[in-house]
């Protein structure tokens, strides 16, 4: 939002970002789809940021900074920029490991897990949202969102595996194109090195995830840590005993689960281009 000081427009400090974003890309003699294309989002993406329409998150301000060589000017300038955090206070400190972490593991029941997602799946996962949340707080989360998936695309690769309830895969969230490109996107996530995607197929009629989705992570140290979320709570879990427990479903669950050639050709089919 824009506000007046004497008489005269002042810009916010998404604009302030943007237009430095948009400054040292010129500077760097590239342009907003060369560097959409570095960045592994759309310039659409690219391009909000620029105008600020969507803010900048200190994950992908990291990436900009190592791509356009600016010295770290854009990390500081996000550290340093006021306005509402793009993540709840409860799980920043999941987020600060997830964005560390040598190996991750994710099983999901209910969306396509935050890392694979689309940027118009995100929006439209968004504004199921009860209450109702405005258009600048959906820009602020979607842009969060798809700055978290840095992860996936650094050097060296994380190990990362998701398994995906295969309802997901045939629902149509935000419409049929929409549930489409997400289908796409969640294909080419899969042949990332280092990235294992499975589907949970609908008529297992047994399987270890029964209890709802959770998240598994290694970090750097080689600790062990696990992450649950259910209506308006989640929990980091740090007791080895629980994560153990956890670690045990997964393993089982990627037994139960289609393994990795056979979700591609899943994946295919639903494309129709098999």
């Amino acid at each position: 939002m824009q506000t007046r000081k004497n008489g005269k427009k002042q810009a916010s400090p998404m604009q302030l970002t943007g237009s430095l974003l948009r400054q040292v890309r010129m500077n760097a003699q590239m342009t907003q789809g060369a560097l959409a294309e570095r960045l592994c989002v759309s310039e659409e993406t690219v391009a909000s940021i620029e105008q600020g329409r969507r803010s900048l998150v200190p994950d992908m301000a990291e990436q900009l900074d190592r791509i356009l060589a600016t010295g770290g000017v854009l990390a500081v300038a996000v550290a340093n920029m006021p306005g509402p955090e793009p993540f709840p206070v409860r799980v920043k400190e999941f987020m600060r490991h997830e964005q560390e972490a040598i190996g991750l593991a994710s099983y999901e029941v209910g969306v396509i897990p935050g890392l694979l997602q689309t940027e118009t799946y995100a929006r439209a996962v968004f504004h199921t949202a009860v209450p109702a949340v405005g258009e600048d707080e959906i820009e602020r989360r979607i842009s969060a969102r798809l700055g978290r998936q840095a992860l996936l695309h650094r050097e060296p690769p994380i190990t990362a595996s998701f398994i995906i309830s295969e309802p997901i895969v045939n629902s149509r969230i935000g419409g049929r194109e929409v549930m489409r490109d997400q289908i796409r996107h969640v294909r080419t996530c899969a042949d990332l090195p280092g990235v294992s995607v499975q589907v949970l197929p609908h008529d297992c009629e047994s399987h270890a995830g029964l209890s709802g989705p959770f998240i598994l992570l290694e970090t750097p140290e080689h600790r062990h840590l696990a992450y649950t979320e259910a209506q308006r709570t989640s929990h980091l879990i740090t007791d080895p005993e629980e994560v153990s427990i956890l670690t045990w479903k997964y393993g089982m669950l990627r037994m139960q689960a289609l393994n990795a050639k056979e979700t591609r050709n899943l994946l295919d089919r639903l494309l129709g281009e098999t």
